[in-house]
């Protein structure tokens, strides 16, 4: 074999097999590389750091990670089945599906978020805010469960055990089937787990764990997606349900790689104000069950109480003869919800008057007081506007576009709302009001809870079948609907 002038004299195998694995560039041998880059939002992986993810196109998500930690994680744990059906393929009528085993809590409102209780051997992702009440979400479902005679493992990274007591006493008796460790290290975990064969473990949290094989600082990107990927695999191939503590950033996310979501089975948003008393588990993925329901808790000294009847507790306390409020109906997954809105319209001190949103979109806002101001007449130019939604909600759907209009006008106007009356309807560009989904579902708990009156869409009257008890009234544009409250 000819060698080159300026190459470095090898042996021929040497240089063969060299060249085979593409280490070879320009006549000098290549450094393996340690790294490489991939993306937080879809996990795509790059040689090189680019601004721009060449796949989903989303910038500044690419970060380094050691290139060989996927090939370093743990040893297989071998799948319920691998054994028996091996890698030959199954047609859809040779596969038989049953009902998943679920283990119920005992708090109803987490089980209808999960789609009826625990799954065995799922893997759920519990997401939320520092201080809104993950860890004592989850050691109440640890307390349940110890009570109905289930094999509980609590593990915590980032409390003491003396922190956890401090915590339990708060909320009850627990069993002796609730056992709790204190400890970062996966491989040791693993072993604890396999030990103990928990029918439920709780990892608090994913961020504060690490494996001693993969580089990096515990809470780093690789060590993150490592750590999610052995509990992934103990979960399915033990049968063990495993909860995962998640912290998120400030944009509201679970913080590490997107593609931690699509790992685990199902994801849990824990939301609500630090400050304020209620908060909502919403499901965003859920492999065994429904995405749209939401479990309601109230934050007591006790730890969390579930709120069986969310309307009557936001309602609580409504004023009655105060210009800029009225109820509206929000559907949360399949559960209607009445909130109250609150709007104050001021004089403004400055020359560009303030904007306040809390609890609905800020942009929202602005286009629903430039619809006021074109098709309404009302000046908001020298006036501070605010909204908000009481009771700490984040309310994300349209159908209260019409609630908040009525607000500012009669915040604007002062003059006062009955407190019999609702509005429920999507505004448009134009001024107009569109029709919403499920307005009868909203009816209805309207109805439930007293109210008179309903403004709606002019197009929804045709579909409303059950409006026994209520003054329905149809409104085609803004114009009317604030005419019709007023009266």
């Amino acid at each position: 074999m000819q060698h080159h002038a300026g190459w470095p004299a090898m042996a021929s195998g040497t240089f063969e097999a060299a060249s085979r694995r593409g280490q070879i560039y320009g006549g000098y041998m290549a450094k393996a590389k340690d790294t490489v880059f991939f993306c937080k939002e879809c996990g795509a992986e790059s040689a090189k750091w680019s601004g721009q993810c060449p796949v989903c196109r989303e910038w500044n998500t690419m970060v380094e990670a050691p290139s060989q930690s996927a090939q370093r994680a743990g040893a297989k744990v071998m799948l319920p089945g691998r054994l028996l059906s091996g890698a030959q393929p199954k047609t859809m009528s040779q596969i038989t599906a049953g009902e998943e085993e679920r283990t119920a809590t005992g708090i109803e409102e987490f089980d209808r978020v999960l789609g009826g209780g625990i799954v065995a051997g799922s893997l759920v992702l519990v997401g939320g805010d520092p201080g809104i009440g993950k860890s004592t979400l989850l050691t109440q479902v640890c307390r349940r469960l110890g009570l109905f005679g289930c094999n509980v493992l609590y593990i915590s990274g980032e409390e003491s055990l003396q922190q956890i007591k401090l915590r339990a006493n708060r909320l009850g008796e627990f069993s002796e089937s609730v056992k709790l460790l204190c400890e970062t290290d996966l491989d040791i975990i693993e072993e604890v787990i396999k030990k103990e064969a928990p029918q439920v473990c709780v990892i608090d949290s994913v961020q504060t764990m690490f494996r001693p094989d993969v580089s990096g600082a515990p809470g780093s990107i690789a060590q993150v997606r490592e750590s999610t990927n052995l509990l992934l695999q103990i979960a399915k191939g033990l049968g063990i349900s495993i909860f995962v503590v998640g912290h998120v950033t400030k944009e509201g996310v679970v913080a590490g790689p997107r593609m931690l979501e699509h790992m685990v089975d199902t994801v849990l948003y824990f939301e609500g104000e630090p400050q304020g008393p209620y908060r909502i588990l919403r499901g965003v993925k859920n492999r065994f069950g429904s995405t749209n329901d939401i479990g309601v808790f109230e934050m007591c000294p006790e730890g969390l109480k579930e709120v069986r009847n969310p309307s009557e507790s936001l309602l609580t306390g409504r004023p009655s003869d105060v210009s800029g409020s009225i109820v509206s109906c929000s559907l949360e997954g399949t559960r209607p919800i009445l909130v109250e809105i609150q709007a104050l319209v001021a004089k403004s001190a400055f020359g560009n008057p303030r904007r306040s949103a809390a609890g609905i979109d800020y942009n929202r806002l602005s286009l629903l007081i430039a619809v006021l101001e074109k098709r309404f007449g009302l000046n908001f130019a020298e006036c501070d506007a605010y909204i908000n939604i009481v009771g700490g909600l984040k309310i994300r759907e349209t159908a209260l576009d019409l609630a908040v209009a009525i607000a500012l006008a009669s915040a604007h106007l002062d003059f006062v709302v009955p407190s019999d009356v609702i509005a429920i309807g999507e505004v448009g560009l134009a001024g107009e009001i569109r029709n919403v989904g499920q307005t009868e579902a909203r009816i209805n708990e309207a109805r439930k809870m007293g109210f008179k009156k309903c403004i709606v869409p002019a197009s929804s009257l045709k579909s409303l079948k059950n409006t026994d008890g209520l003054n329905i009234i149809g409104a085609r544009n803004i114009k009317e609907a604030i005419v019709a409250a007023r009266s």
